[in-house]
């Protein structure tokens, strides 16, 4: 085995050198030695970041964002859902965004064909209804042709919302496990406005379950990322606890109290579901997007400087447990308020958040609140439309801040007194690559060989080839990260250090000849290119050797 390796090794050095003593005259003569763009002494400008994630949230649940309820009767209804979101995927690419995170089980259902949940009502209109198409393989595929990586969205353990089902167990869709495991159901609050359905998360073959019916998901599909939000035991009602006290009498042995023990429970979906994940696909991340507050300084010495809601008491989410552990790839605290909100302040949240997950390997993106943009009701900040680039650029002064999160996208679209014009122009006017998670185990990338960059009527028309692509020691290609610099010159070892000279990133299409029109080129210009390799975990190779258009 390791004599082929060495052969194949062999074969991809000496097919790259041929293609480079093969390039025609125009290119620029090769550099010593590849060089690395992660020097110390290189000074990026920190408002076109090189790596940084950008995504929004798309909230299926009573269809906030996707599919919209108008669809249910569009004369083609798949047609029109196809479109909506294209329409989405648009957003975000004129946004300059790099991820999608999307809710496909948002009440125990499903939005693909699911062997173990029924149809999502949010697909049709009708709880279990076959939509006639796999939702869930359309949204990967057309996500993974833009080069937006797609992070699934599953909600653990709501089964109901208010307007569907509500607390009454005969009106899931037929043949859901609930009906025929009623035990596994709680309904909160009881006799009150609001009043949903819950799996109870206390009993081991509930939590079980929904791990194998997220997992089937993660198994059958392409997706990059395992995305849990902050609903696990529900948001306390006044006056009223969950009724899980007979559970926590069977299982409960050995907690001195019902709180420590439910935290147990949360703890273990955590956990067991990252083992999942990384035996089945170690590629996929796992990411949870907690409540913004973990806990208050008065009520823990470890807490932050806020007076709001818990997580760690109201959901029983352990959150800073999950970093420190290292259960999780990434954390999404939904830090939804404004710069000097008194109860919780943004200016002290980020600065907490970010030394919970310093010296661990989990990376930190914060939750933006785009839907208090210019809403009625909402202190004056949120009537400012510079506050969420002010949230942007406070980030910058964290380094473990690694990218956002926004929700959700009908009010990113909507665009409320221009506020998404103005922070989208200040901080996300280049692409950016997805940060890299080193702890996720990668093969190293060949640099590709441009083949030709050609002036057409159109633009400029770049084609290369990947040498030995996924052969032997070397990884495999998924996208290329295109730079474009003016006139004709020797980029420098600092000069891609930043999204600066970023064109775009384009998924690869095979192993053969790859192709990028650059349709932002102006006549007549000069220009140099470059373009670099990465992998499904944004692993980037070297710079290919500059490339002229005179």
């Amino acid at each position: 085995m390791k004599a082929n390796r060495l052969r194949a090794a062999g074969v991809a050095i000496a097919l790259l050198g041929s293609l480079v003593a093969a390039t025609p005259a125009s290119a620029a003569p090769a550099p010593a030695a590849p060089t690395s763009t992660n020097d110390t002494t290189c000074q990026p400008d920190p408002a076109t970041p090189k790596r940084q994630l950008r995504a929004m949230w798309i909230a299926s649940v009573v269809n906030i964002d996707w599919p919209t309820k108008a669809s249910y009767t569009a004369p083609d209804r798949i047609a029109t859902q196809k479109a909506e979101y294209q329409g989405w995927l648009d957003l975000a690419q004129r946004l300059n965004h790099n991820a999608v995170v999307v809710q496909v089980r948002p009440t125990a259902d499903a939005f693909w064909p699911s062997p173990h949940e029924p149809w999502s009502e949010f697909l049709t209109g009708v709880r279990g209804q076959d939509p006639g198409w796999d939702p869930l393989a359309y949204l990967v595929e057309e996500s993974h042709k833009r080069n937006l990586e797609f992070h699934a969205w599953f909600n653990p353990y709501r089964i109901s919302m208010p307007d569907g089902a509500g607390p009454d167990i005969n009106k899931l869709a037929p043949g859901h496990p609930v009906r025929q495991n009623p035990d596994w159901a709680v309904a909160y609050p009881v006799n009150a406005a609001g009043s949903r359905l819950y799996y109870n998360p206390g009993i081991p073959q509930v939590r079980e379950f929904v791990q194998t019916a997220m997992m089937d998901a993660v198994t059958r599909y392409d997706i990059d990322g395992v995305h849990f939000d902050d609903y696990f035991y529900p948001y306390p009602a006044a006056g009223q606890d969950f009724g899980d006290q007979a559970t926590f009498e069977q299982y409960g042995t050995g907690f001195a109290n019902k709180a420590d023990w439910r935290r147990h429970n949360i703890d273990l979906l955590v956990q067991e579901m990252s083992v999942k994940i990384k035996a089945a696909k170690p590629w996929v991340k796992f990411g949870v997007s907690p409540f913004g507050i973990w806990r208050n300084k008065a009520a823990d010495p470890l807490g932050s400087e806020t007076n709001g809601t818990q997580s760690y008491d109201a959901n029983f989410a352990d959150t800073r447990k999950w970093v420190k552990e290292e259960w999780i790839d990434y954390i999404v605290p939904q830090v939804y308020w404004n710069i000097g909100l008194a109860v919780a302040d943004y200016a002290k949240l980020v600065p907490w958040w970010s030394e919970v997950v310093r010296g661990t390997r989990v990376q930190l993106y914060i939750g933006q609140a785009d839907y208090k943009i210019g809403e009625p009701g909402q202190p004056a900040a949120w009537q400012d439309p510079a506050e969420m680039s002010r949230h942007l650029t406070f980030n910058r002064d964290y380094p473990e801040v690694s990218g956002n999160v926004h929700f959700n996208a009908t009010q990113i679209r909507m665009n409320k007194i221009g506020a998404t014009d103005i922070y989208a122009a200040e901080h996300y006017s280049r692409p950016a690559l997805v940060p890299t998670m080193p702890h996720l185990a990668a093969k190293p990338l060949l640099f590709p060989v441009v083949t030709g960059a050609n002036r057409q009527a159109d633009g400029v028309r770049l084609t290369w080839r990947q040498p030995a692509d996924g052969v032997g020691p070397f990884g495999k290609a998924t996208s290329y990260a295109i730079y474009r610099f003016d006139g004709t010159t020797l980029p420098g070892r600092c000069d891609l250090a930043d999204a600066g000279q970023l064109v775009a990133t384009v998924r690869a299409t095979g192993t053969g000849a790859q192709s990028y029109l650059d349709a932002t080129a102006e006549p007549g210009k000069r220009y140099t290119y470059q373009v670099t390799t990465l992998d499904r975990l944004y692993n980037e190779s070297a710079p290919s050797l500059p490339r002229f258009v005179r």
